[in-house]
């Protein structure tokens, strides 16, 4: 049988066009998208000073080789490692993630965008050290928060209309993708380098679902993102240097990303790329946990007041989501481990009847061991709503909804309580705003004192203060002095 392979080299595939392009050239003028950036930039830095406190995280950070510095390279808020862009962008990448308190956006896949701060962040301090070396004027805080919106931007357009999961790939395929693209226009790639850089990102080795999914749910899923980030950092590096990229990524037959993964099936996307997502990501504001069960942890915590006393008279629990948490979240047997019980619905539901409240401690080994959570998960009952999943998918409303309702055995039941919005949603953005900041007033105070904390606070409070503050100068503002 005689095989023949053309060996012709097509124009970058269309999908490498439409990211270096929006990369290179769009300019974002939405102050409602900068104000938010700002917000998700504090937000995800507290998500990192809080994650500090857990030794499963920490005991990942720092150089590969212990003791290593690297002098000019990129601080990490809240320690005292100075290291290269590449493994800094793993260290913060994996803080702002730890505890899956970050903020979150989704479409048929979920994402976390704000898992770009650990590219974006130390690649800029990293550059503006190096151009203030030589006499060159710095990156500014607006640049960083800039690149945000484009990051996010990319991340949240791969993500709305395709689904990742399905395919049996990680979301974190699109912190890469959208990493290396930002990561390449920040070291100043010209736009053939930033399609060459990205193009190697679609073709590089991507995570299997796996490691979140029952039953190999574990820590991979805590800095997974750091991972992605700092390998598209790596890629962006190699592309500034002249490495070729692979014009046909995604369209190559046999070979192609679409023809291994897709069946052929081209990405969609929803919408040109402009500053949508930015404007409508969703905060973690109250609970430590996937977006999915902000509003699931918010109802049953309503209902925590009649229940109190009487879980032995509870006969049982119903319990509605949409598909997307019915897929990630609903989960029952044994768990294992932090990360089994921070994606399990059932868990965090049983917790918040409970207890009335839900926090990162709250997964630890010691708390799990209460016999009465594991009994009140046996009792649930997870449905899919399929107005919830309509719903949560319909650009017009993107709602996250759950609700519940405990039914005892003396035939009485409690009202149903139901979530549409979480308290992170846009359509909360008011209700939500003060209490995030509360939620970064706490995180920094968890790290810093006196005038450190004062300074940090004055600065991250006030949007124009911190644009037009250089990145290096920012990035000081949170180093640890050594002990």
């Amino acid at each position: 049988m005689e095989s023949t392979n053309l060996n012709f080299r097509a124009a970058p595939d269309e999908v490498l066009n439409l990211i270096a392009d929006y990369v290179d050239e769009y300019v974002v003028e939405s102050r409602f998208a900068l104000d938010t950036a700002r917000l998700c930039l504090i937000d995800s830095l507290g998500c990192g000073f809080e994650a500090l406190g857990f030794p499963e995280c920490t005991k990942l950070l720092g150089p590969v080789v212990p003791g290593t510095v690297v002098p000019g390279g990129a601080r990490v808020p809240g320690t005292a490692y100075e290291l290269d862009p590449v493994t800094a962008a793993f260290n913060l990448g994996t803080l702002i993630r730890w505890l899956d308190f970050n903020d979150a956006f989704y479409g048929e896949t979920v994402i976390h965008p704000s898992d770009n701060i650990g590219t974006i962040l130390p690649l800029a301090d990293y550059l503006t050290r190096r151009e203030l070396a030589v006499g060159r004027e710095p990156l500014l805080m607006r640049d960083v928060l800039t690149a945000m919106v484009k990051a996010y931007e990319i991340q949240g357009g791969l993500a709305i209309e395709n689904d990742f999961n399905a395919m049996g790939l990680d979301h974190t395929i699109t912190v890469k993708i959208s990493a290396c693209a930002i990561a390449a226009k920040l070291l100043g790639c010209n736009r053939e380098a930033i399609v060459n850089a990205v193009s190697q990102a679609w073709v590089d080795g991507q995570a299997l679902a796996t490691f979140r999914r029952a039953p190999n749910t574990g820590p991979r899923k805590s800095w997974a993102a750091g991972d992605a980030a700092s390998r598209g950092v790596w890629l962006a590096f190699m592309a500034l240097k002249g490495e070729e990229g692979v014009p046909s990524a995604l369209t190559a037959q046999r070979w192609g990303f679409y023809d291994v993964f897709t069946n052929g099936a081209p990405l969609r996307f929803q919408r040109p790329f402009g500053t949508y997502v930015m404007e409508n990501v969703l905060f973690k504001i109250a609970y430590p946990t996937a977006f999915h069960a902000q509003g699931a942890v918010e109802a049953a915590i309503a209902l925590h007041p009649l229940v109190e006393g009487k879980l032995e008279e509870i006969e049982s629990i119903d319990v509605r989501c949409h598909r997307s948490a019915m897929i990630i979240l609903n989960k029952t047997g044994p768990l294992y481990n932090f990360a089994d019980r921070d994606h399990c619905l059932q868990y965090m539901m049983a917790v918040g009847l409970i207890f009335g409240k839900l926090t990162a401690t709250d997964y630890e080994d010691a708390f799990a061991a209460d016999p009465r959570i594991d009994l009140v998960r046996e009792k649930m009952r997870v449905v899919e709503d399929e107005t919830y999943s309509r719903d949560y998918l319909d650009p017009q409303k993107r709602s996250n909804a759950n609700s519940i309702q405990v039914h005892f055995r003396d035939g009485g039941s409690t009202s149903l309580s139901e979530v549409l919005y979480p308290l992170g949603h846009p359509r909360r953005r008011g209700e939500g705003t003060p209490f995030l900041m509360e939620k970064f007033e706490e995180n920094v105070a968890r790290v810093f004192r006196g005038t450190q904390r004062e300074q940090i606070l004055r600065v991250c409070l006030d949007q124009q203060q911190l644009e037009a503050l250089p990145v290096n100068e920012f990035v000081d503002l949170f180093t640890v002095v050594p002990k």
